[in-house]
């Protein structure tokens, strides 16, 4: 199977499980890996038949750009579940969701979940 992966996309949202974060926004980064035969596109150059990533942004602007939510875990799997309706020549696809700089007393770089999806 083929991998194409697409990291680091970032995005500021107003989501959180605080108020304060849903009214201030957050830092986020996405990263996204898509599993499938992908070298039937190079035949005739067919996005179609390979991983358009072009998807992955579509689908988390409206996540993050959306009504705010109060998990990331939430996010991560509404991500997850277009990518994947969207994308018929997936085979298999994860999706990671961190949000920069959560809202704990110490530091931390990131809090992170990671979702796959099976055909």
């Amino acid at each position: 199977m083929d991998k194409i992966t697409i990291k680091a996309l970032k995005f500021r949202g107003k989501h959180g499980y605080y108020e304060r974060e849903r009214k201030e926004g957050n830092d986020f980064e996405l990263d996204v890996s898509a599993w499938g035969n992908f070298r039937k596109a190079i035949e005739n150059d067919q996005l179609d038949k390979t991983f358009n990533y072009e998807l992955v942004e579509i689908a988390a602007l409206s996540v993050l750009h959306g009504p705010p939510e109060k998990l990331i875990e939430t996010m991560c799997a509404k991500i997850g579940d277009e990518l994947f309706e969207k994308a018929d020549s997936v085979k298999k696809l994860t999706v990671t969701l961190r949000k920069l700089n959560p809202p704990i007393t110490v530091p931390a770089s990131y809090a992170e979940i990671t979702m796959t999806w099976k055909r």
